[in-house]
């Protein structure tokens, strides 16, 4: 009887097969796989994180109008979160103000619509705190609106000193919080803080709505 040599029993041979079958060989490695190369990035993908000016740069250089609309697309998407990181940094604190910036920093930008209100014409809520230096109620009025600052940093808080805001403005109605919404005061407390809460009377009443106006 002729034996066959095993040269190579990795070989793949129908000999070897036979081998295997019965158990004289192991079962035969297989190959390696080659890996599936990845596939390419889609247009989301390699449009996530580029800046305004770099997807105008994009959509001047594509040929394809739909691709194009899809990147014009992201870049007012990006645009108008940007806007609104900035809005939302510019806040987060109780800046102080004088009474030459009351107009622009109250009234006016309460009128400015909250980039991330879908309903548009509510403006930004702001809240203005009259204040007396050195009264307790007004010390602890500041602290606790700061606070409120960071929780709510699209809401804007701003300070004054009440004889600085309206011309001898009595101790006794500070501190007044004011709370603003599109350009109209929405609520207004004075004496905060005090025995008993009330609201202006008199020509101090005139005085602030001249001011809220």
């Amino acid at each position: 009887m002729t034996i066959n040599p095993i040269d190579n029993p990795n070989e793949d041979t129908e000999f070897n097969d036979i081998l295997r079958k019965h158990g004289i060989l192991p079962a035969r490695e297989e190959a390696p796989r080659t890996p599936t190369p990845p596939p390419p990035p889609s247009l989301e993908e390699s449009i996530e994180g580029k800046t305004p000016d770099e997807l105008a740069r994009l959509a001047e250089e594509e040929d394809d109008s739909d691709t194009e609309r899809v990147i014009e697309a992201y870049r007012r998407k990006r645009m108008a979160e940007i806007r609104t990181q900035e809005k939302s940094s510019s806040f987060g604190e109780v800046r102080p103000i004088g009474r030459d910036d009351y107009a622009r920093e109250v009234t006016e930008a309460s009128k400015a619509d909250d980039p991330q209100d879908d309903e548009k014409g509510l403006g930004t809520g702001v809240a203005v705190v009259l204040y007396k230096d050195g009264d307790p109620s007004s010390v602890q009025l500041l602290a606790q609106l700061r606070v409120l600052a960071k929780r709510y940093p699209r809401t804007k808080f701003v300070s004054i000193v009440g004889n600085k805001c309206i011309e001898n403005y009595p101790d006794r109605l500070q501190p007044t919080l004011i709370l603003y919404r599109g350009g109209e005061v929405a609520a207004q407390v004075v004496s905060w803080g005090k025995d008993r809460v009330r609201e202006p009377q008199g020509k101090w009443q005139q005085e602030s709505e001249i001011t809220a106006s």
